[in-house]
C-alpha cells in the first residue's frame, strides 16, 4: 500500500481530493472509549457516529462524498467523528493559530499543510487519495472544439474562450484548493512550463494579458469545490473547472437524470494534482493519536482503497485497477490509465504573489452589491459586529490579509435600509473610495422595520445599469429579523432581467433561515450563517465572488 509523507519539498502538489470509502469487512478494533461524555459538536459540520471518543477533524468539502464510509468507521471503532468542512486556504490559516481546535486536518493538498504548519504541529500526515483537477465540458462542445479524442493545452483552452466558444465556473482561486491549482497550472503552461515560477515570471506582460484573457471566460465562481459541482448541476452551464472525481459524480447526476454529461479534457501542460493528506495535531493526547491512526489505518488499508477508487479517486499515479475502470468512463473523456505526475509548486514568496495578483489583477472583475440591514433590531452589539466586518473588506490592508482585497476594476455597492431604502453608495476600483464606504458604514445609525425584498429589488436597479458579461455579479444581503415585503414581487423582477446573478445572505441575530433559503435556492446561491462570526460569514461570502 501506497503511503506518502508530505514534507518531500519536490512534491508540493496543489490539488484536492476527496475520499469515499465503504465498509471494510472484518478489520478489528479493540475499545478506544476515553470513559469521558460525548462532547459537544461545536460548529462541527457533521457528527458522524456516537462513539465514547470523538475525533474532531477540519477537511476540505470534497470529503462530505466520504461521510459513509467514515459511518462505516465509527460503527466498527466505537470512535465518534465530527467534521467541520473549510477551504484549503482556511485550512492553512487555521494552522497558523495559536490554538488548533482540531485533532486532525484533511486539506485537499499537502501544500497547505507545508505553508501552513510552520510550528510543525502536524504528524503522521499521509495521502488518502489522488485526483487531478480538469475541464469538464458539455460533450457536444467539446466535439464542437475539436477537443474529443486528442491532447489539449492551457493554450487550446485560451483560444476557445477568446474566441466566444467557451465559458466556465470555477472556486476562487484564494478560497479553494481546486480554484488554486487551476490557476497555478494556468500560469506553468502560460509562461512555457519554467523549471519554478518567479515573482519576474509574474511581471511578464503577456502573462498577464493572457491570463486575463483566461478568467474572463469565467460565468461563476464558488468558494468551495463540492458547492461548484451542485450549483453547476442547478444551472445552465457549459464548463466547469473542478477535480475529475466531482466531474464523475456530476455526470453521474446528469446521466440519471437524461440529461448532456460533460467531457473531461486534461490540459496537459497545466495539469496539477490533489493528494488529500490526513494529518494528525499534535496536542500531547495519546489516546486521540490512537484513535487517528486507527482511522489512518483504515482509509488506507487494500480494501477501503478499492472502494475509494469506486468513487472516482485514484490512489496512485500510474492507474486504475481493471474492476473499477467501469467508474472512469472514456466515453465521458475519462482516462483511467493516464499517468499522472506532479508539478512543482513555486515558493510560499511566490505563491502568495501569485495569489495577491489573482485577487488584484487577475481575476474577473466582481460587481458586489452589499443589502445591509440597519433596522432597530441592529442597535448596539449587531451594528457594531455588521461595522467590524465591513471594515475586514472595505479597508484594503485588512483585506489583504485573507485575500479579500478589490481589483483595480472591481465595483461595490452598499446599499442601507430598514423598511425603506436609507442610502445608496458606490465605489469602483481599490482606492480611497472604498475606505469612504467604510466611513459611511460606520456613521450609519439604525432606523425601524426590515424589508430585505424592497433592499434586494433595488439591488436589481443598480445591476441592470451595468454589463453584467464584464463582471461576476452578485447580492449580498445581511439582515437580522423577519423581514416584511413581498418575495413574489422580488422574484417577478428579478425574472424580468433575465441575470443569472446569486442572492448570498448572511443570517443574523434572528434572521428568518427559510426566507433567506427561498432566496438563495431561487437564485443558485447559499446563505452563511454570520451569527457567531460575522466577519468570518463576510470573508466566505466574498469568496464565492
Amino acid at each position: 500500500m501506497r503511503k506518502f509523507g508530505y514534507f518531500a519539498a519536490g512534491l508540493l502538489i496543489i490539488l484536492l481530493a476527496a475520499l469515499g470509502l465503504s465498509a471494510c469487512s472484518s478489520i478489528g478494533f479493540p475499545d478506544t472509549g476515553s470513559g469521558k461524555e460525548q462532547q459537544e459538536d461545536q460548529g462541527a459540520d457533521a457528527v458522524i457516529g456516537s462513539g465514547r471518543q470523538t475525533l474532531k477533524i477540519v477537511s476540505g468539502s470534497e470529503n462530505q462524498e466520504l461521510e459513509p464510509i467514515l459511518e462505516e468507521f465509527s460503527e466498527k471503532s466505537g470512535i465518534r467523528i465530527e467534521m467541520t468542512y473549510q477551504g484549503s486556504l482556511d485550512i492553512m490559516r487555521t494552522l497558523g493559530q495559536e490554538t488548533i481546535e482540531y485533532d486532525a486536518v484533511w486539506p485537499a493538498s499537502s501544500l497547505w499543510l507545508n505553508v501552513g504548519d510552520t510550528e510543525h504541529r502536524i504528524k503522521h500526515a499521509e495521502s488518502i487519495s489522488i485526483t487531478p483537477v480538469v475541464f469538464g465540458i458539455r460533450q457536444s462542445l467539446a466535439e464542437e472544439l475539436g477537443f474529443v479524442g486528442r491532447e489539449v493545452s492551457v493554450r487550446d483552452l485560451l483560444d476557445a474562450i477568446t474566441d466566444g466558444k467557451l465559458r466556465f465556473c470555477m472556486t476562487s482561486a484564494t478560497q479553494s484548493n481546486s480554484g488554486a491549482s487551476a490557476y497555478i497550472g494556468f500560469l506553468y503552461a502560460l509562461l512555457g512550463n519554467p523549471d519554478m515560477i518567479t515573482e519576474e515570471d509574474l511581471q511578464s506582460p503577456r502573462l498577464q494579458a493572457d491570463i486575463q484573457n483566461l478568467f474572463s471566460g469565467v460565468d461563476r465562481s464558488s468558494g468551495s469545490s463540492d458547492w461548484l459541482k451542485d450549483m453547476f448541476l442547478e444551472g445552465g452551464y457549459d464548463a466547469m473547472v473542478n477535480y475529475e472525481c466531482l466531474i464523475i459524480q456530476a455526470n453521474e447526476e446528469l446521466e440519471s437524470r437524461g440529461e448532456e454529461t460533460l467531457y473531461v479534457v486534461y490540459p496537459y501542460d497545466g495539469l496539477t494534482l490533489a493528494d488529500s493528506p490526513l494529518g494528525y495535531v499534535d496536542q500531547g493526547d495519546e489516546k486521540k493519536e490512537e484513535a487517528f491512526l486507527k482511522l489512518q489505518e483504515y482509509l488506507l488499508s487494500e480494501e477501503v482503497q478499492n472502494e475509494i477508487q469506486r468513487t472516482g479517486r485514484r490512489t496512485g499515479y500510474t492507474g486504475i485497477s481493471e474492476e473499477n475502470k467501469d467508474v472512469f468512463r472514456t466515453d465521458w473523456g475519462v482516462q483511467p490509465d493516464r499517468v499522472l505526475s506532479t508539478m512543482r509548486m513555486p515558493s510560499t514568496e511566490v505563491l502568495f504573489k501569485a495569489l495577491n495578483l489573482y485577487q488584484t489583477d487577475f481575476k474577473k472583475p466582481s460587481l458586489n452589491i452589499y443589502c445591509l440591514d440597519y433596522s432597530g433590531s441592529m442597535s448596539g452589539k449587531g451594528n457594531e459586529q455588521l461595522t467590524a466586518a465591513m471594515e475586514q473588506l472595505l479597508i484594503q490592508e485588512n483585506a489583504e490579509k485573507n485575500f479579500l482585497q478589490a481589483s483595480r476594476d472591481e465595483v461595490n455597492v452598499l446599499i442601507f435600509f430598514d423598511d425603506q431604502i436609507l442610502a445608496e453608495y458606490t465605489a469602483a476600483g481599490s482606492g480611497k473610495e472604498l475606505e469612504e464606504l467604510y466611513d459611511r458604514v460606520a456613521e450609519q445609525e439604525t432606523g425601524s422595520g426590515t424589508d430585505m425584498y424592497l433592499a434586494a429589488d433595488e439591488a436589481l436597479k443598480v445591476l441592470s445599469g451595468y454589463d453584467l458579461s464584464q463582471y461576476t455579479p452578485a447580492i449580498i444581503l445581511l439582515t437580522d429579523g423577519m423581514s416584511g415585503g413581498s418575495y413574489d414581487m422580488f422574484m417577478e423582477n428579478y425574472q424580468a432581467l433575465d441575470m443569472d446573478v446569486p442572492v448570498f445572505s448572511i443570517m443574523f441575530g434572528d434572521a428568518d433561515p427559510e426566507q433567506l433559503e427561498q432566496l438563495a435556492e431561487a437564485t443558485n446561491a447559499r446563505v452563511f450563517d454570520g451569527r457567531e462570526d460575522l466577519i468570518d460569514a463576510f470573508r466566505k461570502v466574498k469568496g464565492y465572488n
